[in-house]
This record gives structure tokens, sequence and C-alpha cells, in this order.
């Protein structure tokens, strides 16, 4: 097996230099890093963690803490970050929080204890749970949130959640619906709210009135997206289109449709967002909105290593599928 001499006599450097390259360490040049990891992929170098650990003072280990009804969202989420903590030398730890109680912060004082991370990751709600964030600023925790939209001394890295709320709004709007209900995410999704003020955008630039009794409360799951769904199709002038907050209340709505026998979308459109495995597997798939959630994993990673140059400003696009269709109305 080899070891630290032996990538220090392939690269052409110092022992201490591959440390610092291994350790991530500031002080090291472009060129003599790339040398030094091509040294390290050749050999098949594994740095002993032990050791990194009582050099550097870190314990290489990165929190997911998530609170989040939705498994394909906080799924890629961590796909993304445990690639690119494997990339970089790190181990991943995910444990769910929850949102309220006296001894949730439990999970985080036994994880502290007995691993001790470098940082901790958040994604919404927790990016706006303000007890959490003053936990972690008590125990000296370096945190990195995604979506944040409280105002707090970490790192956040905002999404652009209104704006495909807008995008939503407008793909709707161009195929002729007028009458179209809206399933809002759960108040303390700060983030994801934001969608729906983008998709209210989309209907005033269209002249089209904001009616609050098509928009109904959501929690984010398949059974309020069902219970939603049922009551906005009940009505005496029935929506011609539904856009769901996510994906797991737009497949709520789609089974309440065919338990009721409306085609989809000749009799109703239906829209979801965050473009889950789910999306594609029903019938018809499901019009969504794609967040690249793999990619804002590994930027939550990257923050807390110190390689914030490889944030992207996060692009989130429409996926047009067969859920979606010219209004018949």
């Amino acid at each position: 097996m080899s070891n630290i001499h032996d990538v220090a006599a392939e690269a052409g450097v110092s022992i201490k230099t591959v440390s610092r390259v291994v350790n991530n360490a500031p002080n090291v040049g472009a060129d003599m890093r790339d040398r030094v990891n091509a040294a390290i992929s050749r050999l098949g170098y594994r740095p002993n963690q032990s050791a990194r650990r009582l050099a550097g003072g870190r314990s290489f280990m990165i929190a997911f803490l998530y609170n989040n009804p939705t498994p394909g969202y906080t799924a890629d989420i961590q796909i993304g970050a445990a690639n690119r903590c494997l990339e970089l030398g790190y181990h991943l730890v995910v444990e769910p929080m929850p949102l309220t109680g006296v001894d949730r912060f439990e999970v985080l004082e036994r994880l502290v204890a007995g691993l001790r991370p470098d940082g901790v990751f958040l994604v919404p709600p927790l990016s706006d749970d303000r007890e959490l964030l003053k936990k972690l600023k008590d125990l000296n925790l370096q945190c990195a949130r995604l979506a944040g939209a409280l105002a707090f001394e970490s790192v956040n890295i905002p999404t652009p959640d209104r704006a495909a709320g807008r995008m939503v709004a407008d793909h709707l709007v161009s195929l002729g619906h007028r009458a179209i209900g809206v399933i809002e995410p759960p108040m303390e999704h700060k983030a994801a709210s934001a969608r729906i003020d983008g998709f209210k955008d989309g209907l005033s630039a269209a002249g089209l009135p904001i009616s609050p009794e098509l928009f109904l409360r959501g929690e984010f799951d398949f059974a309020s997206g069902q219970k939603a769904g049922a009551a906005l199709l009940a009505r005496v002038e029935r929506p011609t289109a539904i856009f769901a907050a996510n994906d797991a209340m737009a497949l709520g709505v789609m089974t309440c449709a065919h338990r009721m026998g409306l085609a989809i979308p000749d009799d109703l459109s239906i829209v979801g967002f965050d473009d889950t495995e789910a999306s594609l597997m029903c019938w018809p798939p499901l019009t969504t909105v794609r967040q690249p959630l793999v990619s804002m994993g590994q930027a939550l990673v990257d923050v807390l290593v110190g390689k914030p140059e490889y944030l992207v400003d996060f692009t989130f696009e429409l996926v047009d599928r067969e859920s979606s269709g010219p209004s018949k109305a």
C-alpha cells in the first residue's frame, strides 16, 4: 500500500507539500496541487484519517441536518453532498432534526459530542430555523444554508424560487388557462413560499385576478395534495389547471383527478415542482420545475470545506411533460 513518502517521490515534492494538499491547505499553488493529486490518483494513496485529524485538528466530517417530508428532494441533496465529500476526503453524516419539541437539540448535541463535525449544512425548512441557527453558533459550528430567507450570520446559498414560480404561471397562461388552483407549501418553507409569490407575479403580469379561494395550503406530502385537489375540483367553477408547490402534492392532485374520472391534461392540467423521480413514473408524466439538487448538495459541501470557487448560480428549468396542455374552457 502506498504511503505519503511514495506520493512525495512520485510528484517530486516534499512530504510537507503532500500533507498540505491532502489537508486542503490554502497555501498551495494550483499546479502543485494538481501534480500531487495526480500522483495520489496514480498510486491509489489513501490518507490516514486519524493522522489527518491529529495534524489539522479536524474531524473531516460534514453533517447534513434535515426535516423535509419529500424524500426525493432530501435524497438528491444527500447524493450530491456525499459524492463531493468522497472526492475531497470527507465523510457525510446525515441526521433528521425535529422542528419542535424541547428535546430536539439532543440530536445535535449527541452529534457534536461523538463526532465533532467540521461543519453543518441545512436545507429548507431548517435553513430558517432561528433557534437551530443560534444553537449552531453557540456550539461554534460552521454552517451553510440553502435557500434561507432569514438574515443570520452564516453562509446562505440563494435559489431562484420566485423566478421559477413566475415561469410556471407564464407556462399555464400561455396554454390559455385562466382559472388556476394553487396548493401552497407549509408556512415554515420560506423558499417554497417564494414560488407562490412568483406565480402571483405571473398572474398579475397577465392581467388575471389573484383569487384567494383558489389558493389552498398543503403540507408538502401526497395526502395533503389529494385533500387540496379534491377541494379545488369540487368547486362549481372548477379550475382548468392546478399548480402544486412540490411534486408530492401534484401527484396527490393527479390521483384525485383520476378517481373523479377527469382526463389529464384535457380536463385538468397539473404542474409540480422539484422534478423528483416519481414525476416520470406517474401517468401522464408530470410537468414540473427541475432544480439541480445534486449540484446544490455539492455546493453546500464546497462552502464548508473552503472551496467557494465551485459555487454556481443555480438555474431552475421548466420540464414540459404531458400533464399540462391547452385549456378547453
